[in-house]
């Protein structure tokens, strides 16, 4: 690997570390836990009339609750302020666009990768998707009786959300 790989980063975040330290401790002020998709198109804090400071997020291909991302709502809802989670998916999603198969023989036709089985998560039943994932988060007994849940699904053209649970 060029050692310069990642000078930009280092120069950008010498910048950034120029600004001063964070005035307030790791916990969700706002109380907000936000489950979203890893697409740089969503911008979580920010559409949510959030800053810095406010939520707890985990970003996951589609915005599914994966077994990571159930460990940060728990841990959110217990050690750091969080009393609602959101569960974001957002339109023209890649992990909307099929099944697991499907995203596996895209990589392959596009990158000449072979994924094997490597599970993927993709669901093309969005809203029945983030139902799950919101029940599953509202039944959990770590976090039924902490915190509330919401589904909803970002429309990346729009910028608006839909909640759908």
């Amino acid at each position: 690997m060029d050692e310069n790989t990642f000078d930009d980063l280092i120069a950008a975040n010498r910048r950034y570390a120029l600004s001063g330290p964070r005035p307030f401790a790791g916990k969700a002020h706002a109380g907000i836990a936000i489950v979203t998709c890893m697409d740089s198109r969503l911008e979580p804090l920010e559409m949510l009339g959030l800053t810095l400071g406010d939520a707890k997020v985990m970003r996951t291909p589609g915005g599914h609750l994966t077994p990571d991302a159930l460990t940060g709502c728990v841990l959110a809802a217990h050690l750091l302020n969080a009393d609602r989670i959101v569960v974001v998916q957002h339109t023209r999603c890649a992990m909307a666009s099929g099944d697991d198969e499907a995203i596996r023989r895209r990589v392959l036709d596009t990158t000449g990768a072979d994924l094997g089985d490597l599970p993927i998560g993709a669901d093309p039943d969005q809203h029945g998707r983030i139902k799950a994932d919101v029940s599953l988060l509202r039944e959990h007994p770590l976090l039924a009786d902490r915190v509330k849940v919401g589904g909803f699904l970002y429309d990346v053209d729009t910028n608006l959300l839909e909640q759908i649970t």
